[in-house]
């Protein structure tokens, strides 16, 4: 049948060819310039810190896997097409005049290099862009390490799970999608140049375009048995209500049947390519329909009958192999393994004696009063100085030495906050080139305060002591010898925050130092930015054309940002999982942030997975959130510095022996310092991270328990406890309903000074702790610590108590309904007085439990109020508690408990417990007493009447020698008595003083 030509598309003319040009031109400028901007500025960036190498290394990855893949996906594509139109047949019938697949294949025909190159180079592209963010697993891969430690199914090295099976299956994957591309491809091409013809009865398949797709088929099955082989590695890893890893179905269905398939997935190619050579779809198609019904009866019906019908109904029996795999590498995975975890039985006595209180005198003497998530308010109102400085939400608690003595601080950095300058004075030289910086360290000791709250005004309130540059420009190094106190680089600088520093030009303005002075940076920190490249660069970068005409930029000037200390830390090591709480500490006489790395792994086999951003989640407010992504593997394995002054960033290995943090120092070399390099004096400030810890203690609540039995039917899980100073009602009847834990609503772990646990509990050490409740219930099951000393960093301890110890929301209402703190609680809140909680701390003490709350108030009805601490809530067993002063509040808790008085033996020691034997007053000199016993009773009296005074002032310093003064003259008073009773009869003997405190 005759037709006529199939009538083009109309052709553009030369203008409208050179305007698509430059439009696309300017696109791809567009999108691109920012790019090369970005990595310019980039560059910069990790050259002033010194890890340029890993900017470059990464660099080099991203574009290796880009071209790498994009070629694999498009090359893949090209060859596919350049197939089906080099087998087209050589005569295509056309259907009628108006045939749309003749005019398009007229079209394609036209602009042949347009459509069969710029086709498999948009598809590359688009494959390219995706993969080049899967460095990682590509680096991994190049540097795998050994673990040590085999898998329990298949005998593996845990290396080959963490490092290989990733990038095997990311590999697989793009190749099914190259595979899958090729194939639509090549039946779009067939199509379009007549290989495939859908007129009459059933079609037409060309011979060249069935061969053609047959192989292509073939392929993609081939690599559907490939995908078998490595999905049996994957049942390691699976998910189950009751424990992580391959359950009993898993092993004896799921994994035969993954065998299985993979045999039919290889027969089923094969018959692909013989019907390929053999020009018949039959062999194919009864393949195709195989492989479809095992997968459905073996590899899905199969195992649904198996663990309906076998495993549940026995699934105690079933799966105590799964569970105890699981028990095992869930501890290895999470570092919580019986080496490092030490468990002991805890007593939880409800009544103790003062001789086992004296046993905890460094618990008992460093009781933190001022809770960091509390005080920032009062940091503010007494250390903020000028509107443009500022204080974190959440302060820090570390530990210094002070006489030899160790001791925790409240600790603070005074950082510049741009959005506080004053309104009419917030221009961009006045936020970039004149307020720059931050001025101070600010430090509380933890367990005091000036003056009991009742006693005056001015009470209730921290002790500060400064490092900074005071007001006549003279440096203040404080308590701990801060040699430079100002502070370019703190946890509220924003990512777009920058600071223009260093040399000026003529006439140009210094940096604001203090009212009186001026600064001028000599650090090396920043870019520089004086050269006029540089400035176009930055001016680019920011939007912001001052930074190319302003004159006070001069030769030396610098550039300042990416100015926290998380920011920077995340972007040296992009392999680390930052913690969201960095610190400060004077190391060697700087003012450095301390931030916690951790190694993770999304896969580990038959570990538990768990999400680092909800099990991280508390109630603590002002921590940076992590992300809500699920993890396997955690190791605190780098401890990160970055100087406050000049930025300068450093990475130290903490767990040399974590095979992910060794794989990375090859992925990386030379970026990570060894731990031995560390200063002794950094080593005195490292805390054990908190992050870390919450992950540790929620693995702990379930982990601790070995037998799969009892695992299974979960009797004996603990919970993280709901905060109970959180929102918390003031009144009774308020306080006698449930508290139900929400997400996010956890009680967070504390820092405390004190005894070890379960060792020399006369040593102070720096801890951080957390209560565990039973599961379902709100009494104790557990106390969990972990030490931060050099000595023993890491070592967790595990005091579990099986009697009904109240826990923290039971202690709470405990406090609330006692009829002397409810009372005055609801007389506050009428006078418009609004109550804040602090932390509550549990301690173990004596064998017991003993908790402490400091109770904070401030005006309801105040923008600028800040809290002032008002009293302290104390309870131990049955008995509470509640005074203007520690020791008053201990000792009305633990008075009467035993007839000895303790030797504190430190000033920040409780007082006595008991008071020594009351009755009259003694007789004067002249009937028949000793001078022995009379001076006995002057120095008893003595002793009460200095106790009550330093009670009332809260110097436990004084208190503590007073107690040792009394103790010494109760010994005289009895020693004096029972002489006098073998010399004179009973009724002559003399009576005890009567106490006055």
């Amino acid at each position: 049948m005759a037709t006529r030509p199939p009538v083009g598309l109309p052709r553009l003319s030369r203008r409208s060819r050179i305007l698509l040009i430059v439009g696309a031109v300017l696109l791809v400028g567009l999108i691109t310039g920012s790019r090369l901007l970005g990595t310019y500025v980039n560059w910069l960036w990790f050259g002033e810190v010194g890890f340029r190498s890993v900017y470059g290394t990464v660099l080099a990855t991203r574009f290796g896997l880009f071209f790498a893949v994009g070629l694999l996906v498009g090359g893949l594509a090209a060859l596919n097409l350049v197939i089906a139109y080099r087998t087209r047949p050589v005569f295509v019938p056309v259907s009628g005049p108006d045939d749309p697949i003749a005019r398009y294949r007229a079209a394609v025909t036209r602009r042949m290099r347009l459509f069969a190159i710029g086709l498999p180079v948009l598809v590359g592209v688009i494959a390219g862009t995706s993969a080049q963010g899967h460095w990682q697993e590509f680096q991994l891969f190049l540097n795998a390490v050994d673990f040590g430690q085999v898998d329990a199914q298949f005998g593996h090295d845990i290396g080959f799970y963490a490092f290989k099976l990733p990038f095997y299956t990311w590999l697989l994957g793009w190749l099914f999608i190259a595979t899958a591309i090729s194939f639509v491809g090549a039946v779009v091409a067939h199509y379009l140049f007549g290989g495939i013809r859908l007129a009459g009865r059933g079609g037409q398949l060309s011979g060249p375009a069935r061969t053609h797709l047959s192989v292509v088929a073939g392929l993609f099955v081939l690599l559907k048995a490939i995908a078998y082989f490595f999905d049996r590695y994957q049942l390691l890893f699976a998910e189950h209500e009751k424990f992580g890893g391959a359950s009993y179905t898993d092993i004896n269905a799921v994994l035969p049947a993954k065998l299985i398939l993979l045999f039919i997935a290889v027969f089923c190619a094969i018959a692909f390519f013989a019907g390929a050579v053999l020009r018949n779809l039959q062999l194919p198609a009864i393949a195709t329909v195989l492989l479809v019904l095992s997968s459905i009866l073996v590899g899905a019906a199969w195992p649904a009958v198996l663990e309906q019908f076998s495993v549940k109904p026995n699934a105690i029996n079933k799966e105590a192999e799964s569970i105890s795999r699981n028990i095992k590498a869930t501890k290895e995975a999470y570092g919580v393994t019986d080496d490092v975890v030490e468990t002991k039985p805890y007593e939880g006595k409800q009544n103790v004696s003062l001789e086992e209180l004296k046993s905890d005198q460094a618990t008992l003497g460093n009781i933190r009063l001022l809770d960091p998530a509390v005080v920032a308010k009062t940091f503010t109102q007494f250390q903020q100085l000028r509107p443009f400085y500022a204080f974190p939400e959440k302060l820090d608690v570390d530990r210094y030495k002070v006489d030899g003595q160790l001791q925790d601080y409240i600790v603070a950095v005074r950082e510049l906050r741009t959005a506080g300058i004053p309104q009419g004075q917030s221009d961009w030289i006045n936020q970039h080139l004149i307020y720059t910086h931050g001025n101070g360290m600010v430090f509380a000791e933890a367990s005091k305060v000036n003056t009991p709250a009742g006693s005056g005004d001015g009470g209730g309130y921290p002790v500060f002591e400064v490092a900074e540059i005071d007001q006549n420009a003279n440096l203040k190094e404080g308590p701990f010898g801060v040699k430079q106190p100002r502070i370019y680089f703190g946890e509220l600088g924003s990512a777009n925050d920058y600071a223009i520093v260093g040399g000026r030009g003529t006439g140009a303005p210094g940096e604001y130092d203090t009212d009186e002075s001026s600064f001028t940076y000599d650090g090396k920190g920043g870019v520089r930015i004086g050269g006029l490249f540089n400035k176009l660069v930055f001016a680019a970068a920011y939007s912001q054309r001052n930074i190319l005409f302003n004159s006070a930029i001069g030769d030396d000037s610098r550039i300042i940002f990416n100015r926290n200390p998380r920011d920077r830390v995340s972007a040296v090591a992009p392999w680390l999982t930052v913690d969201g709480d960095p610190y400060p500490a004077v190391v060697d006489g700087r003012i450095t942030w301390i931030v916690d790395g951790y190694t993770t792994l999304d896969e580990y086999p038959y570990a538990r997975k768990t999400s680092l951003g909800e099990v991280t989640s508390d109630s603590l407010k002002g921590v940076a959130a992590q992300p809500d992504r699920q993890i396997a593997y955690i190791r605190n394995s780098v401890k990160a510095t970055v100087d406050a002054y000049d930025g300068t960033v450093k990475l130290y290995a903490m767990d040399e022996k974590d095979p992910v943090l060794k794989a990375w120092m090859g992925v990386f070399p030379d970026t990570v310092k060894p731990g031995s390099e560390m200063s002794p004096s950094l080593r005195e400030h490292l805390r054990y991270p908190e992050d870390l810890f919450k992950v540790q203690r929620e693995m702990l609540s379930q982990y601790h328990v070995d037998d799969p039995s009892q695992f299974f039917s979960g009797v004996s899980f603990w919970d993280v406890p709901s905060d109970p100073t959180v929102d918390n009602p003031t009144t009774v009847e308020a306080a006698q309903q449930t508290n139900s834990k929400a997400p996010g609503d956890q009680q967070p772990p504390f820092y405390v000074l004190a005894g070890d646990p379960t060792g020399d509990v006369k040593k102070v050490s720096f801890q951080l702790t957390s209560s565990l409740v039973r599961q379902n219930r709100e009494f104790m099951a557990s106390y969990v610590t972990v030490r931060s000393d050099p000595d023993n960093y890491g070592k967790i301890s595990v005091l579990t108590l099986n009697n009904e110890a109240k826990g923290p929301q039971q202690i709470q209402t405990q406090f609330l309904t006692s009829a002397q703190v409810s009372s005055e609680l609801n007389l506050l809140t009428q006078q418009k007085t609004k109550v804040v909680y602090g932390n509550l701390l549990t301690l173990p003490v004596g064998g017991g439990l003993l908790y402490v709350e400091p109770v904070y108030i401030e005006r309801a009805s105040q923008n600028t109020s800040f809290p002032q601490l008002s009293k302290v809530l104390v309870s131990f067993g049955d008995k509470v508690g509640y005074a203007p002063t520690l020791s008053a509040a201990l000792e009305q808790v633990l008075s009467g408990a035993s007839s000895q008085v303790p030797d504190p033996g430190n000033g920040n020691q409780p007082p006595s417990t008991t008071t020594p034997p009351t009755s009259t007053t003694p007789p004067p000199n002249g009937t028949g007493q000793s001078t022995e016993l009379q001076q006995a009773v002057k120095d008893i009296q003595t002793a009460l009447n200095a106790i009550k005074a330093a009670q009332s002032s809260g110097d436990f310093a004084a208190l503590g020698q007073a107690y040792k003064d009394l103790d010494v003259a109760t010994k005289k008073f009895e020693a004096a008595s029972a002489a006098a009773a073998t010399q004179t009869p009973q009724s002559s003997v003399a009576p005890s003083p009567t106490p006055t405190n």
